[in-house]
Parts: structure tokens; C-alpha cells; sequence
């Protein structure tokens, strides 16, 4: 049987912890910055978080692991 091929989307979004988690960066941060969200909104959507539980299984599919 052939290997599963890693989605190449979701690699570059996706990033699998030493521990087995799956971080994603958060949405709203790209643009409309200026005038629009606070400081306090753009400090929250700073960093990495773990992908729900909901989700984790087909994302965990996508990077073939």
C-alpha cells in the first residue's frame, strides 16, 4: 500500500509539538489592523493554540500522521 501524501496546505498552516499537540496561528490577524481592532484584540490573537478536539482528527489526516 502507498504512503499517505502529506497536504501541503495543511503543512504550512499546521505544526505537530514534540507531545503530539497540533497548534494553528489564529484567524484576524492579517489585515484591517489600523482603525479597526484594538490593541488589546491583536494581543490576544498573538501566538499559537491548540487545534480543538473537534477538529484534530482530520487535520491530524491532512499531515498524513
Amino acid at each position: 500500500m502507498p504512503k499517505q501524501k502529506t497536504n501541503r496546505a495543511a503543512a504550512k498552516r499546521f505544526k505537530v509539538t514534540g507531545t503530539g499537540k497540533i497548534r494553528r496561528r489564529q484567524a484576524g490577524r492579517a489585515h484591517l489592523k489600523v482603525g479597526k481592532k484594538t490593541s488589546r484584540q491583536l494581543r490576544r490573537l498573538d501566538g499559537e493554540v491548540d487545534v480543538s478536539p473537534a477538529d484534530r482528527r482530520r487535520v491530524r489526516k491532512l499531515l498524513g500522521k
